[in-house]
């Protein structure tokens, strides 16, 4: 099981009051809605293995690069003078939180993965496609959909609705809900573009005639040489589309598309029983931070799963 780390913590965040507070005062839902989350996808999906995937760079140069507007909305409009420039919009009472995460997921025994110069998607791509077991990926990035693939026995489960109505995609469910193929879904999310990852898309082209074109054209690739070929049967609008936005799909791919080749530190995902000196360790962090039930599930979830 590979847990898009942020993305979880962020809906965590979100979904539980901040008035869920540490003994000190302060907030610790994101804390907590993470440990419930875990808790429950691990009953529930039965992991043997699971890995927290991290963003050591949310925002890799190398991204904004070939598409300058890439997550331009999600940066900090004035960072303090001694902040990294492109320092993300992180709410003030979830940034101190993220120690404490990283802290209880060590003491938990799940080990955090990120690399640098690269997104937690890139590391749950590498990881995916060379897992030599079956993975679900625990995601609300739609852009993970793309990792899909039944005969690896790669699942997504997408959070995007909320915990209480968690999609589990496999091929054919991906098919039925966008109308293209996994292998398909880059191209699809490049053409669409996504306001929310700060991609243009394809003027004039939504997610219908995206999976019209590639239902007759293939791909990405077989789309833009029918557009610079006047005989083929597109028609005249979506050839100007296209054309149009030539610059733009010459460099989206290598955005869209998740790093599948990572040279990512060896690690052991192992579910297994906590030593002593993390159960102490646990032990302590709860009563810190008024951890209390919510890690006493997760602790149970995942001795159950030795």
């Amino acid at each position: 099981m590979l847990l898009d780390t942020a993305a979880l913590y962020f809906r965590a965040f979100h979904g539980v009051p901040d008035t869920v507070q540490a003994p000190n005062g302060e907030p610790i839902n994101a804390v907590r809605g993470l440990l419930d989350m875990i808790a429950r996808l691990t009953t529930e999906f039965e992991p043997t293995e699971i890995v927290a995937c991290w963003d050591e760079d949310w925002r890799p140069q190398w991204r904004v690069d070939l598409i300058p507007t890439y997550k331009t909305h999600r940066v900090a409009a004035e960072p303090a003078a001694d902040a990294d420039p492109a320092i993300e919009i992180v709410p003030d009472l979830l940034s101190p939180q993220v120690p404490i995460i990283r802290e209880v997921l060590t003491a938990l025994g799940i080990p955090i993965i990120g690399a640098a110069h690269h997104e937690a998607d890139d590391v749950i791509g590498t990881l995916a496609s060379h897992a030599s077991i079956p993975v679900d990926v625990v995601t609300g990035d739609r852009d993970l959909f793309q990792l899909v693939d039944d005969s690896r026995d790669v699942r997504v489960i997408y959070t995007g609705r909320g915990m209480s109505r968690l999609e589990i995609l496999t091929d054919s469910a991906l098919t039925a809900k966008t109308g293209v193929t996994p292998a398909q879904y880059a191209d699809f999310a490049a053409m669409r573009g996504d306001a929310s990852d700060g991609l243009p898309g394809v003027a004039g082209v939504g997610e219908k005639t995206a999976a019209s074109l590639l239902a007759e054209f293939g791909d990405l690739d077989g789309i833009v040489a029918a557009a610079a070929d006047s005989g083929t049967a597109l028609g005249a609008s979506a050839r100007a589309k296209i054309l149009a936005a030539a610059d733009y799909l010459r460099v989206a791919p290598a955005v869209v598309n998740v790093v599948r080749n990572l040279d990512l530190p060896e690690f052991d995902g192992r579910i297994r029983s906590s030593t002593p000196e993390q159960a102490a360790q646990l032990d302590k962090l709860s009563a810190e931070w008024g951890l209390s039930s919510s890690l006493k599930r997760a602790r149970e979830a995942l001795a159950a799963r030795v």
